[in-house]
């Protein structure tokens, strides 16, 4: 039903537990796997703990998204390993810091932002000229996309500013047919998150796990499988006819 056989996806930020779970199921629809994160040793261990061995269809490369050079460089190695792209699931991200407004570091702001936004632009940009008709682009956004939370300055800017990007983006690669979508996922069981709860409970007074799970009309945080398989789709010739859509995964939080 998602065939992918054959197609080329490339995702960053694939040492992260989103990363990762989307590559196991790309790989399991037939993808070839150019996987992308700032560590390559650590990326490679963690391909290895997933699939067992590291298949000879997936690639493995070090690049710094916010670097335009890295990010050229690793899309022209990718390029000239399978071919072509076909999927580009730009993932990358970082999360920063709570804290008011007044004592906010700036140079967090940036970085935050760098990651993101700068990031996804780049990815798209460098991968673009060597994706075809019927090619898919998907970003990770955030339920913090329609959000605002105190003291959450970078991390729900750049969401916000990455659905716009996306939202650009579709309607100028829609002539070409190339999709372009983002999901948006609520919050998710893993050590980003949880990075996340620890700074937000600190700020807050309370336990941040607790207060998300509150939140959630669904009682629960989501898991990287469930977020895999909005990727997934938005990947396949399933979302054909879907374009410039932020996909709200996150529980009903959103609602």
């Amino acid at each position: 039903m998602f065939n992918l056989e054959g197609k080329v996806c490339v995702i960053t930020g694939g040492a992260g537990s989103l990363g990762m779970a989307a590559a196991r199921l790309l790989h399991e629809q037939g993808a070839r796997l150019a996987l992308i994160d700032l560590d390559l040793p650590a990326l490679e261990t963690v391909a290895q703990a997933a699939f067992g061995a590291v298949p000879a269809e997936v690639l493995c490369l070090a690049a710094d998204v916010s670097d335009e050079t890295q990010v050229r460089a690793a899309i022209a190695r990718t390029v000239e390993h399978f071919g072509g792209i076909d999927v580009l699931f730009s993932n990358a991200g970082n999360f920063g810091t709570v804290a008011p407004i007044d004592d906010y570091p700036t140079e967090v702001f940036d970085s935050v932002l760098a990651v993101h936004v700068r990031g996804a632009f780049l990815m798209s940009k460098y991968a673009v000229p060597h994706m075809a008709k019927g090619s898919s682009i998907v970003f990770t956004s955030s339920v913090a996309a329609t959000r605002g939370d105190p003291g959450v300055y970078a991390y729900i800017t750049a969401k916000h500013a990455l659905t716009g990007l996306m939202r650009v983006l579709s309607k100028d690669l829609a002539p070409r047919g190339i999709r372009v979508n983002a999901i948006a996922p609520g919050p998710i069981g893993n050590d980003f998150q949880q990075r996340v709860e620890d700074g937000l409970g600190a700020e807050i007074g309370r336990d941040g796990t607790e207060f998300f799970n509150e939140m959630i009309p669904m009682g629960r945080h989501g898991t990287a499988q469930e977020i895999a398989a909005s990727v997934l789709y938005l990947a396949s010739a399933q979302s054909g006819f879907t374009t410039g859509h932020l996909l709200m995964a996150d529980g009903g939080m959103s609602v």
